[in-house]
């Protein structure tokens, strides 16, 4: 890391290193250096850190480099320590969640995006003092900063998150205000899963668009410079090759560049494709092309219309001729980059230094991983030399003035080679008198230095050592103007916009600072259209009788030749009139394409609420749409409908939406079946409490809401293990033998299934008696199951205690609504022993005692102190009391509905003292709707319950 003082410059290192334990699985320890005479001594800094602090990450923003941040490690705390002094000082952050991953804005140096490891995207504009949440849900590695070109919308952060059910959609918003209101869904559909890349002003999705599937394939975007995508694409017949494609300024037509660009898989599973862009030098690809099952190298200096194969070097490192005739033989290299920064790959350039490429490869008729030597060009890759005949790690000091190679070994080593010369000659240096397994090396490309850090171990037990390079005093000067030289990228006179270079010369010996990089000339030259074999032939993609998507009758368009300029060209000479765009006027022509769907791609919708039609055509007048129920509307003139046709349908079912497009010179329609469904709330069983022996019983299935579309009903009944399925809310059954028996309907409505189960008695005979209550009773009935419950515990404590008549022969059930009533129950007798058995004389016998005792005033209850309860008898008969009531309002179905008891309900309060013990009733609860008891049977078999809905190492800034 470099910062300027007012009065001198420093050089600060800061290093992290952590202690791994391999027993326990995990870091135990960490250290924070720094240094600020660049290398030649360190501090330690767990002090000021805290001594117990174990630190993961170290971060430097890109754009500040006195900033820095610091992660500790999460399974012990979730912190971040923050330095505004190059790590001088540090002040501690705690945070609400664990980060995985952080992004810095590239241009304001405060914001930063945070990934958790729950998947929660946070926001900070105060480089991590404060933060907020921006979206949960959020897919790895796809969040994004608005780059664009404009410099409009700096803040705006663009993610792909997934939904509740599953799929991935494309939203953006502001990173300060990023609430459900403020987030916008620039694709109106999902997305495919893990699609979403922004790159500079362009942004990739692959989906649906308007109801049919795209079948994207596997896309990587190499570059967007200069308003132009170069991108890789997997076709359909290829398996470890990609095919590259270059895009007009739009991005949207793209044109084959390279065919079968080989590619393979990293450690983690993620795609490398050989492709390596030259630093420094606009539109200068190598890549790795497969021919019949042999790989080649070929080059480019114009982004893709151009490829050759690279000429070997003449002579070997001994200086033997090399016989290798073109196309037969050349020269192929490894082209995969590094992903540890402090060890340089199999492949490196600078920005600093365009000219100079190094990298590994072979010579020969294909690529191999055998007899690999190591090649540097001085010239961008027009011309290549051999410097090592193993694999050797390449840094570039001063601007490429200086390179330093290293071997690539297993084995300690003291020595390193160095050359002045662009790689033309090298000298052997010895850097520390002990020989050091190297780890890696500490450089700053871009600045001018020197001093390099060379970093390792000298046993595999032995502390990290740092030995410190410094090559300024081999120089006694600075290069000047006359130690350069021009040179040409290539043998004609102009390669795209840049025309010359400058070079050192390679028997002047200077520093060179920052004194470097490309000429500056006027482009004039000749390089107008893409070609093949000489020949200006028109691009793959077009149509001379296509026409613009805006164009509209009585307006004009500048119809393509077909033809276009190589977008980084910046050449004048040579463009013809017969290749640029001639203005037409816009025929008239039919509406054709209509294509649609709604909004979220879904084909269902919930009854009373908005549903968005997107329509697409390219050409329409009059548009009519028939909404399927009943209401249709007309749109004239329409030439937009970026925000679709809102309507809300009233009713539950599946319609059918028809859209027609008229003009003048024709129509067009399509048609979608849209499915209104209404969420499915409660289900109640509604049954007789007490039945008779082989009499038919109805069971009804009552619904709230009652219209909720198609629905399928799963009846359990008697000793059936297999249920009945119907499309119906009721079935008739009967019960051959006397006993309990449990019923059960499971109502299934689309992804919701509820369920309600009730119990039955079954007797030869039974007697069953109307009560009703005296007037004040319905002044504390609150009308809901829990009073209802308790209150038939006390009636019938108070029928038992008044007429000595056993519990086990009577049941009470309090029915439902104003006036208070209840309904008794006379059941047959049988004793434990099963020996004795009540008549029918003796159920009259009983029934005439309760009547009895009932007419006078015999039976009562207090409520509450003060308030006393009378039990009248009402009328007998021989089967249970029904509610014939035909039809009940919707404010009534809704109360009837609110005291369903399932056995779940919250207790509402309501006050009523009890000064006896209730007793346990034989029976649960009553259920609304309900005119018969329920009873339990546990030798029944139980029918299914409702389902649910739905190591250690060291880290280094510089």
């Amino acid at each position: 890391m470099t910062s300027h003082n007012n009065t001198f410059w420093k050089i600060v290192i800061l290093i992290l290193t952590k202690l791994y334990d391999y027993n326990l699985g995990s870091i135990t320890e960490s250290s924070l250096w720094r240094s600020t005479d660049y290398g030649t001594t360190y501090e330690k800094l767990n002090d000021k850190v805290g001594l117990k602090t174990i630190l993961s990450y170290l971060y430097v923003c890109p754009t500040n480099k006195r900033k820095i941040m610091l992660l500790t490690d999460p399974e012990i705390e979730s912190s971040l320590l923050i330095s505004s002094d190059e790590g001088a000082t540090y002040q501690k952050y705690r945070l609400n969640f664990y980060i995985q991953s952080l992004l810095f804005h590239p241009k304001q140096e405060d914001w930063i995006l945070a990934y958790s490891q729950d998947q929660k995207l946070y926001s900070s504009a105060e480089f991590g003092r404060r933060w907020q949440l921006i979206q949960e849900g959020v897919v790895p590695n796809r969040f994004y900063w608005s780059v664009m070109a404009s410099n409009k919308e700096p803040d705006l952060v663009h993610l792909e998150a997934r939904t509740v059910d599953g799929h991935s959609q494309y939203l953006t918003c502001r990173m300060q205000n990023c609430t459900e209101t403020n987030k916008n869904k620039p694709f109106p559909g999902y997305i495919d899963p893990d699609s979403l890349i922004v790159q500079d002003d362009y942004v990739f999705i692959a989906g649906p668009r308007f109801g049919f599937p795209t079948n994207m394939p596997d896309m990587h975007v190499i570059s967007t410079d200069e308003n132009q995508v170069f991108a890789a694409v997997q076709e359909w017949n290829q398996n470890d090759t990609y095919n590259l494609y270059i895009s007009d300024t739009r991005g949207v037509y793209f044109t084959l560049a390279l065919e079968n660009v080989q590619s393979s898989r990293g450690p983690e599973g993620n795609v490398m494709i050989d492709l390596y862009e030259v630093a420094g030098i606009k539109g200068m690809f190598l890549a790795n092309k497969k021919i019949d099952n042999q790989v080649k190298t070929f080059i480019t200096y114009n982004k893709g219309r151009d490829w050759r194969l690279l000429q070997a070097p003449d002579t070997d490192l001994r200086g033997d001729p090399v016989h290798c005739l073109l196309p037969y033989c050349s020269l192929h290299l490894h082209l995969k980059v590094s992903e540890n920064p402090y060890t340089s790959g199999i492949i490196a350039s600078r920005d600093t230094a365009p000219s100079i490429i190094v990298a590994s490869g072979n010579i020969g008729s294909e690529l191999s991983d055998s007899d690999i030597s190591m090649f540097v060009s001085s010239d961008a890759g027009n011309t290549w030399r051999q410097i090592f005949e193993e694999e050797h790690s390449v840094l570039y000091l001063d601007q490429g003035g200086v390179l330093v190679a290293m071997k690539h070994t297993s084995l300690p080593i003291r020595h390193l080679w160095l050359s002045f010369d662009e790689g033309r000659s090298w000298s052997k240096y010895s850097f520390t008198s002990i020989p050091l397994f190297v780890d890696g090396v500490l450089g700053e490309p871009g600045e001018e230095t020197l001093i390099m850090t060379v970093f390792g171990h000298f046993s595999h037990r032995s502390e990290w050592q740092l030995v410190k390079v410094d090559y300024k005093s081999i120089f006694d000067r600075r290069c000047a103007e006359e130690d350069y030289r021009p040179w040409q990228l290539h043998r004609e006179a102009c390669i795209m916009e840049q025309k010359g270079y400058i070079e050192a010369k390679s028997e002047r010996k200077c520093m060179h600072g920052k004194y470097a990089g490309a000429m500056e000339s006027e482009p004039s030259c000749t390089y107008p259209m893409e070609h093949s074999n000489g020949q200006c032939l028109p691009a793959f993609w077009f149509n001379p009788s296509s026409l613009s998507k805006d164009c509209s009758v009585g307006k004009s368009y500048l119809n393509s030749t077909g033809y276009r300029k190589v977008v980084s060209n910046n050449c004048t000479d040579g463009v013809r009139e017969q290749y640029t765009a001639k203005p037409q006027k816009c025929p008239g022509k039919a509406p054709r394409g209509l294509r649609i769907i709604t909004a979220d791609g879904k084909l269902t919708a919930e009854q009373g609420h908005n549903v968005t039609l997107m329509v697409q055509l390219e050409e329409r007048t009059l548009i009519q749409v028939d909404f399927g129920d009943g209401i249709a509307v007309s749109y004239v003139n329409l030439s937009s409908m970026e925000d679709g046709i809102k309507h809300v349908y009233q009713n539950v079912g599946i319609f059918r939406v028809t859209v027609q497009v008229d003009n003048s010179l024709g129509s067009d329609s399509a048609v979608l079946y849209l499915h209104v469904t209404c969420p499915l709330e409660h289900v109640h069983l509604s049954l007789p409490f007490v039945t008779t022996k082989n009499k038919e019983v109805n069971a009804t299935a009552v619904l709230w809401p009652s219209q909720v579309g198609t629905l399928t009903y799963v009846w359990w009944y008697g000793n059936n293990t297999e249920p009945l399925i119907t499309l119906e809310g009721s079935i008739s059954f009967k019960f051959t033998s006397e006993g309990m028996n449990t019923i059960t309907v499971q109502v299934s409505a689309g992804n919701a299934i509820l369920q309600d189960t009730k119990t039955i008695a079954v007797y030869e005979e039974f007697r069953s008696l109307r009560l009703s209550f005296s007037p004040n009773l319905d002044d504390y009935n609150p009308d809901i199951p829990e009073w209802r419950r308790d209150i038939s515990r006390v009636i019938k404590k108070s029928l038992v205690e008044a007429t000595g008549i056993p519990g086990q022969h009577i049941l009470v059930a309090v029915l439902p609504g104003l006036p208070t009533a209840a309904e008794l129950f006379v059941l047959p007798y049988q004793d434990p022993a099963g020996e004795s058995r009540r008549s029918p004389e003796e159920l009259e016998q009983v029934s005439e005692l309760l009547i009895h005792k009932l007419n006078q005033n015999s039976v009562h209850f207090e409520l509450k102190p003060g308030v006393q309860v009378l039990v009248h008898a009402a009328h007998l008969t021989a089967a249970p009391l029904v509610d014939l009531t035909p039809a009940h309002s919707g404010s009534a179905m809704l109360m009837l509905l609110s005291v369903v008891f399932v056995g779940l309900a919250v207790f509402v309060i309501y006050k009523f003292k009890r000064r006896v013990a209730l007793p346990s009733p034989p029976s649960p609860s009553t259920q609304p709707g309900d005119s018969s008891l329920r009873l339990q049977r546990a030798r029944h078999a139980t029918p299914p319950s409702t389902p649910k809905r739905g190591s250690a190492g060291a880290q280094f800034a510089i």
